[in-house]
């Protein structure tokens, strides 16, 4: 089964009903792929809510989202992949924030998993398989 993990951006995305991005997801589905996210963009979108002017209106839409998303933990698998990731961009003086690097972890410890994301650092990372669902499909 192929995953796709949304970071923070492509979870706005879908939360806002942007039509390319939710056509990508509803194809991705019918072809039995699994849409997520993860605890740590989790973490990142109620933190960002707390700073919007529409806190209550955000907070049930956000809700509204995540139920109807898979969430993927930062487990320990996951976790030494972390630390793998970290040290491998430390190495290569390749500076990436700690929510993506976590990001990254679950997609990498998940097996055939996408992240679907509009943030180009995220290709830095080796292995990892990134598309940009903002993007016509032969673009991404």
């Amino acid at each position: 089964m192929k995953r796709y993990l949304l970071d923070s951006n492509a979870v706005t995305s879908l939360i806002n009903h942007r039509e390319l991005f939710v056509d990508r997801v509803r194809a991705a589905r019918l072809q039995g792929g699994r849409i997520g996210t993860c605890e740590p963009v989790v973490a990142e979108l109620f933190y960002g809510l707390e700073l919007s002017a529409s806190r209550d209106l955000n907070l049930i839409r956000l809700r509204r989202a995540l139920s109807r998303l898979a969430c993927w933990p930062l487990d320990r698998r996951a976790s030494e992949q972390f630390g793998l990731l970290a040290a491998e961009l430390r190495r290569r003086g390749r500076p990436m924030q700690v929510v993506d690097m976590m990001l990254a972890a679950i997609a990498l410890s998940l097996g055939d998993c996408t992240v679907i994301t509009t943030d180009s650092d995220l290709l830095a990372v080796p292995g990892l398989a990134v598309e940009n669902w903002e993007l016509p499909e032969n673009l991404s």
